[in-house]
């Protein structure tokens, strides 16, 4: 599995999960942000993370603060161009490639 199908699969679980796709791999100057869907009001900025090998602390754990840090400016970027700010929390989706059905899905994983 790559990274392009671990993010595909990581839609579709959530799509599974009535949260409503906005923007898929959204860009700006800051960073990248993987998936933005809405779950009810509340938007949901999603880091997918796909670890090849646990033994280096497995997919949460390569969520340095950096990338935390990348993901915040990104996330602000984005937030000022609605006219509004409305609820929102960082998701991570984390998958294995030694098994490609092992999904775990944490809601509100980092934040400021």
């Amino acid at each position: 599995m790559k990274g392009s199908e671990a993010e595909r699969y990581a839609e579709e679980f959530l799509l599974h999960r009535n949260l409503i796709l906005l923007h898929r791999n959204y860009r700006c100057r800051f960073g990248e942000i993987d998936l933005i869907m809405r779950e009810g009001v509340t938007l949901v900025f999603i880091e997918v993370r796909l670890r090849a090998n646990p033994f280096f602390g497995g997919a949460a754990a390569s969520i340095t603060s950096s990338k935390r840090r990348k993901l915040l400016r990104t996330a602000r970027y984005y937030l000022a161009s609605l006219k509004t700010e409305p609820p929102c929390r960082f998701d991570a989706v984390l998958l294995s490639a030694c098994n490609e059905h092992k999904i775990e899905w944490i809601k509100n994983a980092f934040g400021e």
